[in-house]
């Protein structure tokens, strides 16, 4: 019995989050939930996304979805874009666990160097009901100190 208090509690805590912003139940009859969390880029700081995601308080897994909206927060430069990954498959630059199967959300940053832009890619990472649930924000460079002006020919 205290075996099964000990996981039940353990399963408790990891759902606590100190980047929790947002906590909207989902009715009187369901242990789910929809936090919110708000993440500051590690790199690129002058970017914050939100992620909303469904998490069933209780259960073994979350549901997979999630939906995420980044916009400029503060100041972007030159030199916080020339140090992020620029490989078109981008990096991780957050991620939650979602269950104890290893299933998580993920978070990728992916830099479009044509339209200047900061693509941010919140995913799950396994299939639930034959898709992989993701959502996408953008955030332009335009306006930034970052944004590169195209020089012209005289």
């Amino acid at each position: 019995m205290k075996k099964y208090m000990v996981l039940a509690m353990g399963l408790l805590l990891t759902g606590c989050s100190d980047s929790e912003v947002g906590d909207v139940s989902l009715g009187l009859f369901t242990l789910k939930d929809i936090k919110l969390d708000s993440m500051i880029d590690p790199v690129v700081t002058g970017v914050t996304c939100h992620v909303a995601s469904v998490e069933a308080d209780l259960s073994l897994s979350d549901p997979s979805d999630s939906s995420i909206s980044c916009r400029q927060t503060g100041e972007i430069t030159a030199a916080m874009i020339a140090s992020i990954d620029k490989s078109k498959s981008g990096e991780v630059v957050f991620k939650k666990s979602k269950s104890i199967f290893l299933k998580s959300m993920k978070v990728r940053r992916i830099y479009d160097a044509k339209s200047q832009t900061l693509m941010y890619l919140s995913y799950s990472t396994k299939e639930t009901s034959g898709s992989f649930k993701h959502s996408l924000s953008t955030v332009p460079l335009w306006g930034t100190s970052a944004y590169i002006t195209a020089k012209t020919e005289q």
